[in-house]
């Protein structure tokens, strides 16, 4: 399981260290793909297999599941561990995610959030977060 926040920086060539515990979990290769809200989302192999076969039950014949799927695997892409434990994010996803120099990695269970620095502020504005526990209780989670 993935938790936890950290800090790093995109260099010149779109190269982003990922944390040793987060590498530990991931292996030397995983997926990167366009995420919700903004953000890329990063599966180890996996978790990854397991979201295709899920997006591949989805009905042909359903726009809305067509462009969910489009979303996902056209914006998704294989990357590597470097030496120095590094990956080179594309600049397709780079762009996307509005990730310039700062970015935030954030473990969210099963996958890893990165987001550009001030997305990741705008969007960690937990102020409403009572309302929002109300409505877990409706998805089943009590805390």
């Amino acid at each position: 399981m993935f938790m936890g926040e950290y800090n790093h920086t995109i260099d010149t060539k779109g190269r982003l260290i990922v944390p040793s515990k987060f590498r530990e979990a991931l292996g030397d290769e995983f997926v990167v793909t366009k995420g919700l809200d903004g953000c890329l989302f990063v599966y180890d192999n996996t978790e990854w297999a397991a979201f295709e076969e899920k997006l591949k039950g989805l009905p042909l014949t359903n726009k809305d599941a067509r462009a969910f799927v489009r979303f996902f695997l056209a914006g998704a892409a294989t990357v590597e561990v470097d030496k120095q434990g590094r990956i080179l994010l594309p600049s397709v996803l780079r762009e996307f995610a509005q990730i310039t120099k700062d970015a935030v990695l954030v473990g969210v269970a099963s996958r890893i959030e990165i987001w550009s620095r001030e997305k990741w502020e705008a969007a960690a504005n937990y102020e409403d977060m009572d309302e929002i526990a109300e409505h877990m209780a409706d998805l089943g989670l009590g805390i």
